[in-house]
């Protein structure tokens, strides 16, 4: 290996501690903790390293953004491989998402909360952001019936982000969890959950 592409590894390998490490101290004390001078401290390299790999914290916010988006679709597409059915993937990408979000406060944060530059909808959107929205898409658009499927999924993806915010904020009930999300699902599948009940 030259002495180039060792350089190169070891750039990437900081970048990735830069990342883990804002996301980890997000996740523990709140993205208020995350400042540059804290993560040059937990990397143990100076300030100078850290803003050669990131112009400041909304570039960090929005690395650690890109990740969630990632692991989002991944976990997504897999719910939606175990399915039974259009109507069993929607009720199951629902359950996901929203399970994704409690498992994950700092990193829904960052991905749909906290101010970042990253271009939402539009053809520049970065490859994970298009992901995890097609991984959501797709099984949204299948339950969609005459409704347009982008509106519809944008819709879907409110009403989701709303009890997801609203439920981590204490604002809603913890013991009606499930039966809100029944009916949320119930509600947007229309006809077909209807079917399904008998």
């Amino acid at each position: 290996m030259s002495i180039q592409e060792r350089r190169g590894r070891e750039r990437a390998e900081r970048h990735q501690l830069i990342i883990r490490t804002a996301r980890e101290l997000a996740e523990s004390e709140g993205w208020e903790a995350v400042t540059t001078r804290r993560l040059a401290e937990r990397i143990e390299y100076s300030q100078p390293v850290l803003y050669s790999h990131f112009a400041g914290k909304d570039a960090i916010v929005a690395a650690v953004a890109l990740e969630g988006f990632a692991e989002l679709a991944a976990e997504l597409r897999a719910v939606t491989r175990g399915a039974d059915g259009p109507a069993g993937a929607f009720r199951a990408v629902a359950g996901r998402y929203l399970a994704f979000a409690a498992a994950n406060p700092a990193l829904y944060d960052a991905m749909f909360v906290l101010a970042t530059d990253l271009p939402f909808g539009r053809p520049d959107s970065p490859a994970p952001l298009k992901e995890a929205f097609a991984a959501l898409a797709g099984p949204v658009a299948e339950v969609a019936g005459a409704e347009d499927p982008e509106p519809f999924t944008e819709v879907v993806w409110a009403a989701l982000h709303g009890l997801a915010t609203l439920a981590r904020s204490g604002r809603l009930r913890p013991d009606h969890a499930e039966p809100r999300l029944a009916l949320l699902v119930d509600r947007m599948l229309g006809d077909e959950a209807a079917a399904e009940r008998g």
